[in-house]
């Protein structure tokens, strides 16, 4: 009964056929008819002129977004837990020739304009120091935590003040919609270029860049390819994104996969360490509990020496779930 994480979760039936479906002959790379589509499909969805870009994995997707704003002299600002600084391996400042990330606080793994400005006022304007081009936030956060519409929007407004670019990491973007149950464009307004996150919730290895400004994926295009991220059978990673937005299926699976995930948060009460908001469960629990849980069959990572992190996803099983819930009541 695994709750490691949505990376493992199997792929959606509906994308594997989509694939089948796409396994005829057609130009290679980005100029099949699939690939072509993608730019109107996220255009429809969003309700405003987009360029989407598909790359095989969230590393790729975030570096690459980032590409368009920041120069190697640069900076971008994102919270210390985030993804890019924590779990990428360095690839920022790989595909940014050396940018710098900068580190803000804030609660759940959010943070506020005002702990944007609190990391680059005191920055000099001038050569010596290295100068913030973009902000980079996380939907939902890294403790599964989602940033509401005005929250966006209120660093947005920020961003554009400073001049600063804006991107947002979306590789669970389709779980924090679920939660907010708003529009999709609600949940990334004013944002210049978002990772549109697939594999975690029912693709097998296709991400999206999404830019509102059509204009700034025409440079991507090319460090795309640099990068060895364009593939020569691009149909295929086409095929599995349309797959799960032309049906509404990207909302469904989150949906499932919140709620499995609400269930378990229910059963831990106090033990929760911060809110379920979308797939993620974060709760207290000492290395024997730990070893009781695993020794009833159940898979997570330890989260630090007195934490465990819980991951549903779009095909957690009710039985898993509601067993985990018990046991963790039991504990």
């Amino acid at each position: 009964m695994q709750f490691l994480s949505d990376n493992a979760a199997a792929v959606h039936p509906a994308v594997w056929k989509a694939m089948m479906a796409a396994d005829a002959a057609d130009a290679p790379y980005d100029g099949d008819a699939l690939s072509r589509e993608l730019d109107a499909a996220f255009t429809a969805l969003f309700g405003r002129e987009c360029a989407a870009l598909w790359v095989s994995t969230g590393t790729a997707a975030n570096c690459l977004a980032l590409a368009s704003m920041v120069q190697p002299h640069g900076a971008v600002i994102c919270h210390r837990e985030a993804h890019i600084e924590m779990d990428e391996g360095g690839a920022p400042g790989f595909y940014l020739h050396g940018a710098k990330l900068l580190l803000a606080d804030g609660e759940s793994a959010k943070f506020t304009p005002e702990a944007v400005a609190a990391v680059i006022d005191p920055i000099r304007d001038g050569v010596h120091q290295v100068q913030p081009h973009a902000i980079s936030i996380t939907q939902a956060s890294e403790y599964g935590c989602v940033y509401r519409p005005e929250e966006v929007a209120a660093m947005a407004d920020f961003a554009q003040a400073h001049g600063l670019g804006l991107h947002m990491d979306g590789a669970r973007f389709a779980n924090a919609v679920a939660f907010l149950g708003c529009e999709p464009s609600e949940a990334c307004a004013g944002v210049d270029a978002l990772s549109f996150g697939f594999v975690k919730n029912g693709g097998m290895g296709a991400e999206a860049i999404v830019f509102f400004d059509p204009a700034a994926a025409q440079m991507i295009r090319f460090r795309r390819k640099r990068a060895g991220h364009l593939q020569s059978k691009g149909r295929f990673m086409a095929a599995q994104i349309l797959a799960m937005l032309d049906s509404g299926l990207w909302l469904d699976n989150a949906r499932a996969a919140n709620a499995a995930a609400g269930g378990i948060g229910a059963a831990a009460g106090t033990r929760l360490l911060h809110p379920v908001e979308a797939n993620e469960v974060f709760l207290s629990c000492t290395a024997d509990e730990r070893a009781a849980l695993r020794g009833q069959g159940f898979g997570f990572y330890d989260w630090g020496d007195d934490a465990a992190r819980l991951v549903t996803a779009w095909d957690s099983q009710d039985e898993h779930v509601s067993a985990l819930a018990r046991a963790i009541s039991g504990l």
